[in-house]
Order: C-alpha cells, then structure tokens, then sequence
C-alpha cells in the first residue's frame, strides 16, 4: 500500500512526518553531532517558519500527529503495558445495620 501526502509519495515514516508538516523533522530535533553554530542557525530558521503566517498551525499539527502516534502505536513504540482500571466500587455503608 502506497501513502501520499498531495501529489508525494512517503516511503517512511519519517517522510510522511515532513510531508504533513512541510518542514524536514531534523529541522526541529537537531541531528547528532551538530555544532553549537549549527544549532544556533537551526533554531534561527525555526523560530522564522513558527513566525510565518504559513505556519500558526503547526505546533496543533505537531501535537495532532504526535498524539495519533502515540495513541495508534504506543504499545510497540514505548514498550507500555496498560494498568488496570479502578472499577468504581466502593465501601458501602449499610445504614441501620446492627453493629
């Protein structure tokens, strides 16, 4: 099964991610090894796309994409085991009971 986002084909995860969001993801988290220079002129060129008009939807889009991930692949991805769930029942005092 092919994924498009428009007219461009994802291949990976990491292509749909820059595809939706217009923006390579290195563009936000950095890559290994980079400068203090270069982290300088990362977060510069950040802080412009946040200020373009284009883009004053994309801190929503990120947390959009990263909560359906999450939801859709959490187990998988964080290795997250469910907890049980409190089933409501509580104490039940019993009025006019013989103490």
């Amino acid at each position: 099964m092919r994924t498009y986002v428009g007219h461009q084909q994802a291949i990976s995860a990491e292509d749909f991610v820059e595809l939706a969001l217009g923006t390579p993801v290195e563009l936000w988290l950095g890559v290994e090894g980079e400068s203090e220079m270069e982290c300088a002129a990362r977060l510069d060129a950040a802080r412009d796309i946040l200020a373009d008009p284009e883009y004053s939807n994309l801190p929503d889009d990120v947390a959009r994409i990263a909560a359906e991930a999450i939801e859709a692949h959490a187990p998988e991805l964080f290795n997250v085991v469910p907890l049980a769930r409190p089933t409501g029942r509580r104490r039940s005092s019993r009025k006019g009971a013989a103490a």
